[in-house]
């Protein structure tokens, strides 16, 4: 594994969760862990944990998460991927605010080794209200590509290489209760590059089942419009997770 996207990644990180991270704070997020089989002319496994953690102090707020994916069909393994992602907020206003973002991915069945974003740009609340939210992001920074080697017809070896360049990125972040039990989210984000663009889309609802648990439903889709030869341009991904909240 290349050390340039994962170390300026960790680097971000640290820079964006230190200053919020200092002040005092409790804590809060979610473990979720999904699972799902099929037997019969073809034997399939998948699992799926989640962590996510949240805490707020002052004008503040850092969310941090992590991803991990697994999946294997007739006994192959066909999916193995890990996402980071850390984010810094401050608040300038009721609606507005700045924040600084770094993510990492490792997906071994996609034309990357890994792949690394970092930068800083503005938030706009569109809805606060008590129950439905709705913020939109935008932030310039610098993306870091570690491609593997690829194979063209011929054959044509395309030796493994690095690919740095500016990025834009821009989300949205949506959340509806329907009540106190049942809530929806959906998470677009939207990473421009010359060379490509990935947008991803999280769909997700959660019900309470009592306690600290919870079940949730999700549909997740990445899309790249411009993936290495070979590759597949979109991926989804479809689970039903049981959801353990903490520090409320």
């Amino acid at each position: 594994m290349k050390t340039t996207p994962l170390g300026a990644g960790l680097i971000a990180v640290a820079l964006i969760v230190g200053p919020a991270a200092a002040q005092e704070a409790t804590w809060t997020g979610e473990g979720s862990f999904g699972a799902g089989t099929t037997t019969g002319n073809t034997d399939t496994t998948d699992y799926g944990l989640g962590l996510k953690l949240a805490r707020e102090a002052g004008p503040w707020a850092v969310t941090l998460e992590a991803i991990g994916e697994y999946a294997e069909t007739n006994g192959v393994e066909n999916k193995n991927r890990m996402f980071f992602a850390g984010q810094a907020d401050r608040d300038f206003s009721e609606r507005m605010y700045g924040f600084g973002r770094a993510s990492w991915e490792q997906d071994e069945f996609s034309g990357f080794e890994s792949r690394a974003f970092a930068g800083i740009g503005v938030g706009y609340r569109l809805l606060t209200g008590e129950r439905t939210t709705w913020a939109v992001e935008l932030a310039p920074g610098v993306k870091f590509d570690e491609v593997r080697q690829t194979v063209l017809p011929g054959p044509v070896v395309v030796p493994a290489y690095s690919d740095t360049g500016v990025s834009v990125i821009g989300a949205s972040r949506f959340a509806h209760p329907f009540n106190d039990n049942v809530k929806l989210t959906n998470d677009t984000t939207v990473t421009w590059a010359d060379t490509s663009t990935q947008i991803d889309n999280r769909l997700a609802v959660t019900a309470a089942l009592g306690g600290a648990l919870s079940a949730r439903f999700s549909y997740n889709v990445r899309h790249d419009t411009d993936p290495p030869f070979g590759f597949e341009a979109t991926d989804t991904a479809t689970r039903v997770s049981l959801v353990y909240a903490f520090g409320e």
